[in-house]
């Protein structure tokens, strides 16, 4: 490796330990500075993980006081294809669909709320169908928008709050689509508008699932964990549990929003915790329950195990949950997907690229377009298509074209 005039010759993980001892921060400080755990820090110096995404990068050269991310990265390449996100072909056909506000109002009358409710749940249907998800969506996506948006002003009363509700399942329709995208204005956007709907709906249940898509929302933009699990458990008293599976299925979501939220900040107690509620609330829904498009059940919280312990930096615990669980059972080609690719960052971390092959290929398989659009696919398969053992390299270069970042 190039020798570097500041920080010698040496890993990624090397040079972020020698420029945090230079600087004289703890671990433990460093981790505050990033909003990350300890142990977190400790995986990167030892390289039991790998150079972070970029927004992730600069805050870390920021909080290291380093001006040249080279002086960190060394001869260690940015490869575009894992910090620059895909663009969807219809991205800008969305874009226009959300960013058009139809100021002059519309002489056709509204469509039906039970219509529009029938059309949002068949949206839903299908993102988590088998094969291209975000196409599918896409193509009934600005339509659906501009119909929901003209009954939400023409209609009035109790139909009225029903399109809102409607409305803000497709606002978070339209945060999903927009994901992993150069788009995170527009994530914003959805989120925010998803739960102002819900709150002029008055309607607790709309509120609260709001509430756990802007969990996702805040996680990526790295708001502060305190203020995701705050949001969280207020929406969680709008809830009453003796009401049905509707109210439970909310606040198992939100108590796995905030054991996510610490998982990411290594508070391992807390996350524990709140994942236990959420344990609590499939178990008390069920075996075999899903919910019909939050498809929150007792497969989902399994597999969030994998999540909240890859992001505590426990590869062995993520590995163990991986094993318990049979994704074949989710009744969603894009969950499936995306927990397999989620079991691949945990083998990643144990550094089994053998299996993090294998479980991308899984991955493209049950979903390509979530696999494509996914970040962390993008990276291992480029990484290890360059640099992967022969036993794997020709099966990570095939990957690689499939996902589009083959070079």
């Amino acid at each position: 490796m190039a020798q570097d005039a500041e920080n010698g010759p040496g890993s990624f993980g090397q040079r972020v330990r020698r420029a945090r001892e230079r600087r004289g921060l703890a671990r433990p400080v460093l981790a505050g500075l990033v909003g990350r755990s300890t142990e977190w820090v400790k995986a990167i110096e030892t390289d039991r993980l790998g150079m972070p995404r970029l927004p992730l990068l600069l805050r870390l050269a920021e909080a290291l006081g380093v001006d040249d991310l080279a002086s960190l990265t060394g001869d260690e390449r940015l490869a575009a294809a894992t910090y620059t996100k895909a663009a969807h072909p219809s991205l800008l056909r969305v874009k226009e669909a959300l960013t058009d506000y139809n100021v002059l109002a519309r002489d056709e009358e509204p469509a039906p709320a039970a219509g529009l409710a029938t059309r949002v749940r068949h949206a839903w249907q299908a993102w988590h169908g088998v094969g291209d998800h975000r196409t599918r969506v896409a193509d009934v996506l600005p339509a659906l928008l501009a119909d929901l948006k003209h009954a939400a002003r023409a209609h009035e009363g109790a139909d009225r709050r029903r399109v809102q509700v409607s409305l803000a399942q497709a606002y978070h329709l339209a945060q999903l689509y927009l994901s992993f995208q150069p788009a995170q204005e527009l994530v914003m956007l959805t989120g925010d508008r998803s739960m102002t709907i819900a709150q002029d709906a008055d309607s607790p249940r709309a509120i609260a699932a709001s509430a756990w898509y802007l969990n996702h929302v805040f996680r990526d933009a790295g708001e502060r964990h305190e203020a995701r699990v705050d949001l969280a458990m207020k929406s969680i008293k709008l809830l009453d549990p003796d009401r049905g599976s509707e109210d439970i299925t909310l606040g198992g979501l939100l108590h796995l929003a905030a054991a996510l939220s610490y998982a990411k900040v290594g508070q391992k107690g807390n996350a524990e915790r709140h994942w236990d509620k959420a344990d609590e609330a499939a178990h008390r829904l069920g075996d075999g329950y899903a919910h019909p498009w939050l498809i929150f059940g007792q497969d989902m919280v399994n597999a969030y195990a994998i999540t909240m312990n890859n992001d505590l930096v426990r590869s062995g615990a993520a590995v163990d949950a991986a094993t318990h669980i049979d994704l074949a059972t989710m009744p969603s080609a894009t969950r499936r997907s995306f927990h397999l690719i989620e079991t691949a960052r945990a083998y990643s971390l144990e550094g089994e690229s053998v299996a993090v092959v294998h479980l991308l290929k899984k991955a493209y398989k049950a979903s390509p377009e979530t696999a494509r659009y996914n970040l962390f696919a993008r990276g291992a398969a480029v990484e290890l298509a360059e640099s992967g053992s022969a036993v794997i390299r020709d099966d990570a270069r095939g990957l690689a074209r499939q996902l589009g970042v083959a070079a």
